[in-house]
């Protein structure tokens, strides 16, 4: 909507710039002073689309409400009204961020042209911002690879619950990327420009975690030779994620439920709470809802936490998303330990694709590190996975059948790493052969003789 604010003293400048700017299609608001016409801003930052600031009023003048209205939105787009001999004056302010200047009394014209451009010029702002924030959210969240129904769910509840405040609870088990889906859902907040304060809540003894936490003061024990402030401070104005919530004691609990309750903080060794504007994000491996039943997680604090609650997937629920993690964590690992990989053979995929994951993502980047560094060539192959991973995969298992049914196994192996090599080079023929270590005719052939032609 095209709206604006005219900031001006004189009732009856007001009263002309409202019904021109009427007659244009804008929405008027007035306000007679410039403290009035701040106060619109402080209680609402997008109150209107541009402000049109008078520059000699009493009290507040157009410089002053210009470094208040820039300091509440930055993207605002204001421009100032100046008698004729103050034009010079006018040109200085707006090297402080003012969009532009009309001298009064302004053409009717002019008037609307500037305010319409200043218009285009805040909307063009407003998507900018918005862009940079989504390619900063795809850039946490593209950490987490997959195309599997369970990511495309995981991702849509990033990009629809990034954005609010509302409290996260993250559940899943260990190494399914809990913590990068909190640095996704941060990256979507508006929030994003501040900090991400990470505690690991089982990686303290209590008394630690509680100074932590909440912070100490000089003399609150021995050692505490100075103040320091707790996480919750740090991160005010940003996201605290607590990791590992479900191992914190049952009396810290009580102390962190307050302070999310209250939004205060008091410091060990302090009596005096200081207010912290927080969003939580919570995470867990344990089941919180069992631990609630069983006497040891707070009920009321369980409830606090689990506004909104997502589980991480875990790896072997999604054995579609292997080819492009085991891609993707390659690329890194291969810069990390200066070894060159050209690929995976067809049967290092289908062992991957056969495994459980316990450890889930954190398992398979350890595995693939190994195999990179103890493989004697740059296309990684059987040889350099534990032998109970082979063993356990259609190629491995295919040794003890009896020979007339030996092929049938491998066949359908091959197959698969087929099939996931495709989908993790998007089907280009000439790649998927590169990375499989065949000549694009050998490919050909495979694909005929898997009746993949097609795909």
């Amino acid at each position: 909507m095209k709206s604006v604010l005219v900031i001006d003293d004189e009732p009856g400048l007001r009263l002309m710039v409202r019904a021109v700017l009427e007659d244009a299609g804008w929405t008027v608001f007035e306000a007679a002073s410039g403290d009035e016409g701040v106060a619109c801003f402080d209680n609402n930052p997008a109150y209107a689309a541009v402000a049109l600031v008078d520059m000699n009023m009493p009290g507040m003048d157009g410089r002053a409400v210009l470094s208040r209205l820039r300091d509440i939105n930055p993207a605002l787009p204001v421009i100032l009204l100046t008698a004729y001999g103050t034009i010079n004056s006018a040109v200085e302010v707006m090297k402080s961020g003012a969009f532009d200047y009309l001298t009064k009394p302004a053409d009717n014209d002019e008037l609307v042209l500037t305010l319409n451009r200043a218009f285009e010029y805040g909307r063009l702002q407003e998507e900018n911002a918005r862009l940079r924030s989504e390619l900063s959210a795809g850039d946490a969240a593209e950490k987490l690879a997959g195309t599997s129904r369970a990511m495309r769910n995981l991702h849509d509840f990033i990009r629809r619950v990034g954005p609010s405040e509302a409290t996260v609870l993250i559940s899943g088990e260990s190494g399914t990327g809990k913590e990068l889906i909190a640095e996704a859902l941060h990256a979507c907040s508006g929030r994003s420009g501040k900090v991400l304060v990470k505690v690991n809540c089982a990686a303290l003894p209590a008394p630690l975690l509680e100074s932590e936490l909440f912070g100490y003061t000089r003399g609150a024990f021995t050692g505490a030779v100075k103040d320091k402030p707790g996480r919750f401070q740090l991160a005010s104005g940003g996201t605290l994620f607590l990791d590992e919530i479900g191992e914190m004691s049952p009396d810290l609990q009580a102390k962190l439920l307050r302070a999310i309750q209250e939004r205060t903080v008091e410091a060990l060794g302090s009596v005096r709470p200081t207010s912290v504007d927080v969003r939580i994000i919570a995470a867990t491996n344990r089941n919180l809802r069992k631990d609630v039943t069983e006497g040891r997680f707070r009920e009321d604090l369980f409830f606090r936490l689990n506004v909104l609650e997502i589980e991480a997937p875990p790896l072997r629920d999604r054995p579609e998303d292997l080819p492009l993690l085991t891609g993707r964590l390659l690329e890194k690992l291969s810069v990390r330990n200066r070894r060159k990989v050209r690929g995976v053979s067809p049967a290092f995929l289908a062992a991957l694709a056969s495994y459980s994951w316990p450890g889930n993502v954190r398992e398979l980047e350890n595995m693939l590190e190994r195999a990179l560094v103890l493989s004697r060539s740059d296309m990684l192959d059987t040889d350099s996975l534990p032998p109970l991973m082979v063993a356990s995969s259609p190629v491995g298992a295919e040794k003890d059948l009896p020979a007339d049914h030996a092929s049938s196994p491998l066949e359908e192996a091959e197959r698969d790493a087929l099939l996931r090599a495709l989908a993790l080079y998007g089907g280009h023929r000439e790649k998927t052969a590169g990375a499989l270590g065949i000549s694009r005719r050998a490919l050909q052939y495979k694909l005929k003789k898997f009746d993949l032609v097609k795909r």
